[in-house]
């Protein structure tokens, strides 16, 4: 029985035998959740899960600085000025010199992390689960964590520790919705991203069990974001308020603020309302066991681009090298994914470079006409390029049954470059750069890090420096050592 399948069950059980519900009584996910943010300390977090998070985090500082100079990020920091708030003093807004008050220094952080659709990505491995694709968990839960940490003058161990908390409360809570939540149009980077920043402020700010229940509570009514946004300014948006919304339910509940204490599993709850559902097996007596970094992994994006074209761009680039295959040589080229990944990549001639991340056929013709799909391809200019929507025009986008049968929990793409001469060339991928199954290495972080900081002119002794500090960040004194290197002046 698939969890929607007992999702609908559980569901119809409520509504015919709601006495029967009651007596038994849902799992108290909510108490389960906050107990395990109160009670976990740095040393419950194995060494391997510090490493992976050591480059997640690195990930997330680069993309801050590469969003910085995004469209987006300007526009952040007019609605800051605007917002009368004097930008003096507070947490940094990553590659500015702006200071703001911890929220809005999420908002803007958690904005520019996802604004090239570069950050890292949670993979689920239950069949139901379309693509094994949850959540962007560092672009909600590092903001929080470091503007709440530059406040409090927190370490580099406590910010290790609040961002491990958060991201994995985030991933283990978008497991346990029903798959429904995703498939009919929520954005769980934004909704269950919200829980990801309470959980890391909460812990920086050291709240008892009570005031933790009322934040998740809180944090609960704030979830939002919704998919048929994705291709424009406002997905970025999503993991900015999850963000900033975490914070703001950390710093009511520390206020007093009440909210209801049993708000995932509560029968108008989040699991409920939002998902129709949840699968209790998947959270319950999960959380650090184990941590999602571990199992199933977290994935880091290779290219700056919606991660279901990672592995067709992986494999392209490797058939181009193997092949020496160039532009002129190709008539067309036919791609196949199984018929959900489709749904996601919904540009077929992208008119801009929001859309081209989530365009199957831009991505493989950059791959085809320049040799890489790096932050220099996605402007609006090369998506543009006569060359480039004749190349578009030349790739052919659909489900191929070959893909469809090794299921959704990979992203199985595979490509027939047809070539001028006769011949066709072929591919598959399951898995991307980058994937748990095919790693990046610390360097390879650093070196995509320092790509992002280029993209920003970010000096280069500062780029070196924040590279050296992650690398040794459980030994870092203060926060503001790390943030201060972020900073503009």
């Amino acid at each position: 029985m698939t969890r929607r399948e007992l999702a609908q069950r559980a569901s119809l059980a409520l509504s015919v035998a709601p006495h029967i519900a009651r007596a038994a009584g849902p799992p108290e996910a909510t108490g389960y959740v906050a107990g395990f943010i109160v009670d976990t300390r740095f040393a419950d977090i194995p060494a391997a899960v510090l490493e992976l998070a050591r480059k997640s985090i690195l990930d997330g500082l680069g993309l801050a600085l590469s969003g910085s100079v995004a469209r987006t990020g300007e526009l952040v920091r007019k609605y800051l000025e605007s917002t009368g708030v004097a930008l003096t003093k507070g947490a940094t807004v990553i590659g500015s010199a702006d200071k703001a008050p911890a929220r809005f220094a999420a908002f803007a952080n958690g904005v520019g992390i996802h604004a090239d659709d570069y950050d890292d990505t949670q993979l689920a491995v239950a069949k139901d689960r379309v693509y094994g694709l949850l959540t962007h968990p560092t672009a909600p839960a590092l903001p929080a964590a470091l503007a709440v940490g530059e406040l409090r003058g927190a370490s580099g161990r406590d910010l290790l520790l609040a961002y491990n908390i958060g991201v994995e409360v985030e991933t283990k809570i978008s497991e346990a919705i029903a798959p429904r939540h995703y498939e009919e149009g929520f954005h769980s980077t934004g909704t269950a991203g919200v829980f990801g920043g309470a959980a890391a402020a909460v812990k920086l700010m050291a709240l008892d069990r009570p005031r933790v229940l009322r934040a998740l509570g809180i944090a609960a009514s704030e979830a939002a974001g919704l998919r048929e946004n994705f291709g424009t300014m406002t997905k970025p948006f999503h993991a900015g308020r999850a963000a900033e919304s975490g914070v703001v339910a950390a710093e009511f509940a520390a206020l007093g603020w009440t909210a209801n204490e049993q708000i995932l599993e509560a029968p108008r709850g989040f699991f409920q309302a939002a998902g129709g559902g949840w699968d209790p097996a998947a959270i319950m007596n999960r959380l650090g066991h184990p941590w999602t970094f571990l199992s199933p992994g977290i994935s880091i994006k290779p290219s700056p681009s919606g991660s279901l074209t990672h592995p067709g761009i992986g494999e392209m680039l490797r058939l181009i090298r193997e092949h020496k295959i160039t532009a002129e040589q190709v008539e067309s080229v036919d791609v196949g994914t199984n018929k959900n990944m489709p749904n996601a990549l919904i540009y077929h001639l992208p008119k801009d470079n929001l859309q081209g991340k989530f365009s199957m056929e831009f991505c493989l013709a950059a791959a085809l006409l320049y040799g890489k799909v790096g932050l220099a391809e996605f402007t609006d200019d090369v998506v543009n390029r006569p060359a480039v929507q004749q190349m578009i025009r030349r790739i052919h986008f659909g489900v191929n049954p070959v893909a469809e049968a090794a299921g959704y929990d990979k992203m199985t793409t595979i490509i027939d470059i047809h070539l001028k001469d006769g011949r066709t060339v072929s591919g598959r991928a399951d898995y991307a750069k980058g994937s748990p199954a095919n790693p990046m290495s610390f360097d390879e972080v650093a070196a995509k890090f320092m790509d992002c900081a280029g993209a920003a002119h970010w000096p280069e002794s500062r780029s070196k420096a924040i590279v050296a500090m992650v690398r040794r960040l459980e030994e870092v004194r203060n926060v503001r050592e790390l943030t201060a290197h972020c900073a503009i002046g």
